[in-house]
Parts: C-alpha cells; sequence; structure tokens
C-alpha cells in the first residue's frame, strides 16, 4: 500500500508550524502532524478561517495542541510580526506550504509580483526569520511545496517580478520553479546543522487553489471546469498531503530530496519524484538567493 499519515512517527515533544493550513493540504498537514504528538501552528492570513480550522482540528483530535496565528506572506511587515509573536524558543519542523496559482497580475504590499512574492519571497522571507529556531532543534526540518508545474517553466532571474511580462500560469510555474531553487540552495547551506531542507509536491489534489485563479479573474467556466477536474481527476486533499508529511517526518529524508505521489506523479503513495534538470542549477539557485535576500532583506547569518 505505501506509506500513509498513519506511519508518521511520534512528534510528541516537537513544535511544527504549517503556512495556509485553513484548509487543504495545509489544514490536513497540521492535522496529522498534531495527531502524532507535535504542537501545531496553523500560520494563516485569515483569522476567521485559521481559527476556523483550529476548532475543526480539536474536534477531530481533543487532545490535540494546536493554535492560530497570524501570517500574510504578501507582507513581509506581518512575515516579521509572526517570527517575532512565535513563543517558541525552537522549531522542528517547518512546512511551507501556502501559495497562489494562476491568478491576475497584482502587487503584494512590498512590489512583488504576487504569485512570486507569496509563493517564493514570503517563505524565503520566513524561513530566514526563523532559522535560529531551526537550528535550536536537534532535527530540523523545512518542507517547501512546490508542484510538478515547475516543469513548464524556468525562473528568469532578471524578470523575476515579471515586470516585462506577466502570464500567469507562466508565473506561477516560475515560482515553483523558484521554491525548488530555494530547498536547493538551502539544503546546500545548511550542511553541517541539523536541519533537513526538503520539498514536495501533491500531484494533482483537489483543494481551493485551482478554483480561486478563475474566481479572481471573473471567468466562472473556467472555475467550473476546474471544480469539474478536482471532483473527476484530483486526490482527496488527504492523499495530496502525504508527500508533505513524508518529507517533515519520515526517518532518511535526504536534503534536496523532491518527494510526490508514485502514480505518474500524480497520485499514489508518496516517494520519490522527477524533478526538471534545471532546479538543480546550483548557478541559478544561489543567483536567486542573493536576489531574494536583496529584496526581502532578510539573511541568513547563522548559515555563512
Amino acid at each position: 500500500m505505501g506509506w500513509t499519515a498513519r506511519d508518521i512517527p511520534d512528534q510528541s515533544g516537537r513544535t511544527a508550524v504549517v503556512t495556509g493550513a485553513n484548509s487543504g493540504l495545509g489544514e490536513v498537514t497540521a492535522r496529522e502532524l498534531a495527531r502524532r504528538g507535535a504542537r501545531v501552528v496553523l500560520a494563516c492570513r485569515s483569522e476567521r478561517r485559521g481559527k476556523a480550522a483550529v476548532e475543526r482540528l480539536l474536534a477531530e483530535v481533543p487532545e490535540a495542541r494546536a493554535e492560530f496565528r497570524p501570517l500574510d506572506l504578501a507582507d513581509l511587515g506581518s512575515v516579521r510580526a509572526f517570527a517575532a509573536g512565535l513563543p517558541y524558543d525552537r522549531l522542528d519542523v517547518l512546512v511551507n506550504n501556502a501559495g497562489l496559482m494562476a491568478v491576475p497580475y497584482a502587487r503584494t504590499a512590498d512590489g512583488f509580483e504576487t504569485q512570486f512574492g507569496v509563493n517564493h519571497l514570503g517563505h524565503f522571507a520566513l524561513t530566514g526569520l526563523l532559522l535560529d529556531r531551526l537550528l535550536a532543534s536537534e532535527s530540523a526540518r523545512v518542507v517547501t511545496v512546490s508542484s510538478m508545474m515547475h516543469a513548464l517553466a524556468n525562473i528568469d532571474i532578471r524578470d523575476l517580478n515579471s515586470e516585462h511580462r506577466y502570464r500567469r500560469w507562466e508565473a506561477y510555474c516560475r515560482s515553483k520553479t523558484a521554491n525548488l531553487l530555494f530547498t536547493r540552495e538551502l539544503a546546500r547551506r545548511a550542511d553541517g546543522h541539523a536541519l533537513t531542507a526538503a520539498a514536495a509536491h501533491p500531484g494533482y489534489s483537489a483543494t481551493e487553489l485551482q478554483t480561486k485563479g478563475p474566481r479572481l479573474a471573473g471567468r466562472r467556466a473556467g472555475e467550473r471546469a476546474m471544480r469539474l477536474a478536482n471532483t473527476v481527476v484530483a486526490s482527496p486533499p488527504d492523499l495530496g498531503a502525504a508527500p508533505s508529511l513524508y518529507a517533515a517526518t519520515a526517518p532518511g529524508v535526504v536534503p534536496d530530496s523532491f518527494t510526490g505521489p508514485r502514480v505518474l506523479l500524480v497520485r499514489g503513495a508518496p516517494g520519490p519524484s522527477w524533478r526538471a534538470p534545471w532546479t538543480r542549477n546550483d548557478v541559478a539557485a544561489e543567483l536567486l538567493w542573493t536576489a531574494s535576500e536583496r529584496l526581502t532583506g532578510v539573511r541568513y547569518g547563522a548559515l555563512g
């Protein structure tokens, strides 16, 4: 049958942060980490939806230790406030799960193209601001959720914010490539530290991600098509979250690994996943890292 959430090792005594945990993959990830004993922080933009997710989690896992904390990845001020307000000296698991897909052109509070700003820069800044607490763990994991859509577009280091041309799907795919390049460079820099940087993707899982872009653009036919595909083709979030949970908890996960569903990269139990060759480009990974430090103002000093 393969690895499932039932195989998650005991997480008692460990603290985890999951971004975008108010629905979909993030909610399942937070719930299953809590079920196995972790103290879980649901980091969400919406207070109403975040607190509702905590209530659902506690209804299913009454003994869980779970809390909501506000985090808007489209606002670096919010990212800094989240990190400053997190009352724990040690962090064992960070799951960079939140994201946007194929939304109309917009800019974040700091002027970045929204998909690049939320999917990559917000998580880059968050991870860096939590780095000291991750390094305080005896065995920390940073899991960044990418997508097989990364295979459709490499980043353009000269136009990271799509200022010369914006195509919503291209921007999304580039942001998912950025997730993998970030993971690669973080893994390289963390060598010698008790921190494993890994990436995961859900295959095709039914979440709000597919329908939000068409809805924001007013494309009702597109939204209906995505809902139909979610019903007919996609796996449920409980299965889609398995690769993230595996990367966050399974023994033997190696740095810069990419975990996804085994069956045609779309469904099934988690295992090693194919990735585009450009996501293994060390020069591109370092260039993106340098640009991300400049854009966010966040530096990973503890890693040199």
